[in-house]
């Protein structure tokens, strides 16, 4: 067996036993549960099977939950905090369900209050022109758009806020990106669990209020909150500040880890992408 082949049969390998219910803790975390969820299995969609959300992926009050609800807010409302990573949809008696979420540079930039113009089931997807002008290398290639699907960075779900009868390009969707919930990322608006965002769109009719906090509303409601060592939201107290101080060596050294397997893999591919165009020369050449 070739090196390449070698290679690729242990990198396949774990990938595969990656792919269970259980997980095992990476960042000294123990606040996440043993064990996939129900509420967090996976489920067949449609023509689509959306996978289980890994365990370590629920920690951080990661989890669906429904929460007393300290806001003013009718019931039926949306109610997006960025600052503090979670969206509640607020139900009658003074409570309200509470969803994580990452929140990308679109999502931060709106606030104020819209409603849901429309609703899409497997919604399609297409980048911005900022987006293709700033990272061509990434977008260009989808700017006839996405058709829905498990590739998709909307996901199973979105919902599309209006306001005064026009689209204001903010959404609230799923992800295919379980490990970017509870943190603030590059691209998108605000994005949820699939789960967590089929829950929801099934709770939600068209008309229905989005409020998008307030920095001081935020603070007034929820408290201050701050990035731990993985850059996920968590409440800005002594303790988190000392394990933030703690974990800091040790995501740096993941992220170090992370780097170098990724250039090795874009090493191997590159390796591989030259071996089948020379085999291809070759074969034409005779």
């Amino acid at each position: 067996m070739s090196l390449f082949r070698l290679l690729l049969a242990l990198t396949l390998a774990a990938l595969l036993s990656a792919c269970g219910t259980t997980t095992k803790p990476v960042d000294g975390r123990t606040d996440y549960p043993s064990r996939t969820p129900p509420e967090y299995e996976g489920i067949q969609d449609g023509m689509f099977f959306i996978p289980p959300v890994e365990p370590l992926h629920l920690c951080c009050q990661n989890q669906r939950t429904v929460v007393p609800y300290n806001g003013t807010e009718e019931p039926g409302t949306i109610v997006v905090d960025t600052y503090a990573r979670h969206l509640y949809y607020v139900l009658d008696g003074g409570m309200a369900v509470r969803y994580a979420i990452a929140v990308g540079r679109e999502g931060i930039a709106y606030r104020g209050t819209g409603y849901v113009g429309r609703k899409q089931e497997w919604p399609s997807w297409q980048p911005t022109r900022n987006m293709i002008r700033t990272r061509p290398d990434l977008y260009a290639e989808f700017a006839g758009g996405l058709p829905g699907g498990l590739d998709n960075p909307l996901g199973a779900r979105a919902l599309y806020l209006y306001r005064g009868g026009r689209d204001t390009m903010f959404r609230i969707h799923g992800t295919i990106d379980d490990a970017s919930i509870g943190r603030a990322t590059s691209a998108g608006c605000i994005r949820l669990f699939q789960r967590d965002a089929i829950d929801l769109y099934d709770r939600v009719e068209t008309g229905d209020t989005i409020k998008v906090r307030t920095l001081d509303e935020s603070l007034e409601l929820e408290g201050p909150y701050m990035d731990d060592a993985w850059g996920r939201a968590v409440p800005d107290t002594p303790e988190n500040r000392a394990q933030l101080e703690r974990d800091l060596p040790i995501a740096m050294a993941e992220a170090e880890a992370d780097a170098a397997a990724q250039a090795q893999a874009d090493a191997l591919a590159a390796e591989a992408a030259a071996a089948d165009a020379a085999a291809l020369a070759g074969a034409t050449f005779n």
